[in-house]
């Protein structure tokens, strides 16, 4: 194994859990950040080398120049696993002169672009025949007239790049409940220099939120895959997985593998559907190109999608496998699950005695912790902590 793994970010529980992933096969990593503040991913003792690097965003020349003179010091070829949409974007745009030096399973320049952004992908998967929200876009003739009669209110406001939209609004997008409410939403995302979208709400509760996770191999085949429910989101509704069970469901296998076939993708992606609670039709919500945030869940049903991502492009796959039952395992994200729990109680959207049965009676991969990585969950605490701490002086200010 002279192929180290260089895993871009790990300040989140992402990165935390590509580095045990692969610590965890004697893998050498390495984790790259642009400042040791908040990287508690880091401290995993899975984590081989830390390295800080210049801002990726910021002075992008400088980090890619340092990616590069980092894998041409190396005796071999370094796999290359971002861990955040931003990098994903930025090794995308980069990806012909990162070839050169990393193992990157994606061979086209773009097409990771073009699957975050929300109207390009639209395009693309109407044109395999998979289905998506009905969508206006803001320079259409006759567009409040399309909004009021086609996609009705409430409806939607999504950005056409996300990574940039969370960056500046700390959402995913805004729903908007009437005619005065959507001209202030395009006007915050006009005032941003956003470009936006507006979309109709496919009926249904959280629960009716699918993913299907899957790997192709350099033929552009899937290899593994697996699907699970979502039960919760945060902010809820909206928003990121909290609470995620595996669940099978066949009929996203026969979507999923036939789009990403089509379109020659390679490596891991993930997608998020919505199954109509009117028609039982499923509905493609959006894709993650990068490992995501429940990927402790699919390492612990035996999906170790770093692994298998490592193992592939440095010349050893790993034998295909399919999780075709319901082990009942559930993704849990305590803390964030937490301000969920408030909020779907608050609005009345579910019951104390549902979600206590919930964390009480399923197994859990937790996002977090780990009895044998305990230092990681320690020092998230501690950060935790601290921001509490500083929230109260403001406050009693």
């Amino acid at each position: 194994m002279n192929n180290k793994a260089v895993i871009l970010g790990c300040n989140y529980y992402i990165g935390l859990s590509t580095i045990r992933c692969l610590g965890v096969h004697g893998i050498h990593t390495v984790a790259v950040d642009y400042t040791e503040k908040g990287a508690y991913g880091a401290k995993s003792k899975h984590c081989s080398e830390r390295l800080i690097a210049p801002h990726y965003k910021k002075e992008t020349k400088k980090f890619i120049r340092f990616l590069i003179n980092y894998a041409r010091e190396q005796s071999a070829q370094p796999v290359l696993i971002p861990c955040h949409d931003s990098y994903v974007e930025i090794i995308d745009e980069h990806l012909e002169e990162l070839k050169k030096c990393y193992l990157i399973p994606q061979t086209e320049p773009g097409l990771y672009t073009k699957l975050m952004n929300k109207e390009t992908l639209h395009q693309i998967a109407q044109e395999k025949g998979v289905n998506v929200p009905e969508t206006v876009r803001v320079n259409e003739e006759n567009f409040m007239e399309k909004v009021e009669n086609n996609i009705k209110f409430p409806c939607l406001v999504k950005p056409v790049d996300s990574p940039t939209f969370v960056a500046k609004f700390r959402k995913k997008l805004f729903k908007v409940h009437n005619k005065e409410e959507l001209i202030a939403a395009l006007d915050r995302a006009k005032n941003a220099s956003l470009e936006v979208i507006v979309q109709r709400i496919i009926p249904g509760f959280d629960d009716h939120m699918y993913t299907y996770d899957a790997y192709l191999n350099q033929d552009s085949k899937v290899t593994h895959w697996l699907t699970c429910q979502k039960y919760r989101q945060y902010p809820i509704n909206f928003g990121a997985s909290v609470y995620t069970g595996q669940k099978y469901v066949p009929e996203l296998h026969e979507i999923g593998a036939k789009f990403f076939e089509e379109i020659g993708y390679k490596g891991f992606a993930e997608i998020e559907f919505k199954k109509d609670a009117e028609t039982g039709q499923y509905y493609l919500i959006e894709i993650n190109v990068r490992i995501t945030n429940i990927n402790q869940l699919l390492y612990k049903v035996g999906v170790n999608i770093p692994h298998i991502t490592y193992q592939d492009l440095t010349g050893s796959p790993v034998a295909p496998k399919a999780i075709e039952e319901d082990t009942d395992v559930r993704f849990w994200c305590g803390y964030e699950d937490m301000y969920a729990i408030r909020d779907y109680i608050k609005t009345r959207q579910l019951s104390f005695q549902t979600i206590l049965k919930s964390l009480l009676f399923k197994p859990k991969a937790y996002a977090i912790w780990d009895w044998k990585d305990p230092i990681p969950a320690f020092s998230n605490a501690g950060m935790i902590t601290s921001k509490i701490f500083k929230r109260l002086i403001h406050f009693k200010k």
